[in-house]
């Protein structure tokens, strides 16, 4: 085990202030819509799921992390709780996601990451690909039995979308115009 010294510890957390800002404000702002999707299609409050990321992103902040690791309510699995969050609740859901912190927790201790390598790259790119499907097909039922009318409501103000499409071309000369 390293020696900690107080210079090695203020260089880590303080090393690099404005670089850390940046990469918050940027992690946040792509994490907090990510958050609400998720936990929308998982049948959540988003509040949960935004409580859920914002937690994580504190404690892997100050426990640390891996490079390669991702530490979010946003990850893989929050898609395929979708079944155990309609047909027994919350409850579950925080019963299962300890149980899955808990395994992974002995996994780590038993140095299990080496069975990874067993895992073929036909296996994990089937993952990847179901989870698409899964997280495409989530949000299909919602529009069902919803009446044509909601579709054109013409009470909505869309000149913002308007005049921010038509601003383009001033802010940089690389995007067309629409509209």
């Amino acid at each position: 085990m390293p020696k900690l010294s107080w210079s090695r510890l203020r260089n880590d957390w303080l090393g690099n202030i404005k670089g850390d800002i940046l990469a918050g404000l940027v992690v946040a702002l792509a994490l907090i819509p990510e958050a609400i999707a998720f936990s929308i299609i998982t049948g959540v409050d988003p509040k949960v799921g935004l409580d859920a990321s914002f937690s994580i992103a504190v404690i892997t902040a100050i426990v640390g992390g891996r490079p390669g690791m991702i530490s979010a309510a946003t990850a893989a699995t929050a898609v395929l709780m979708i079944t155990l969050v309609k047909q027994h609740g919350l409850q579950y859901l925080l019963a299962a996601t300890v149980l899955a912190g808990v395994l992974q927790i002995a996994a780590g201790f038993l140095r299990l990451g080496y069975v990874m390598r067993f895992v073929s790259k036909s296996v994990m790119t089937g993952f990847v690909k179901a989870l698409a499907i899964l997280i495409f097909m989530a949000p299909l039922p919602e529009p069902i039995g919803v009446t044509w009318m909601t579709w054109l409501d013409d009470d909505r103000d869309d000149s913002w979308l308007q005049d921010t499409c038509t601003s383009v071309p001033v802010v940089s000369s690389r995007a067309p115009a629409i509209g």
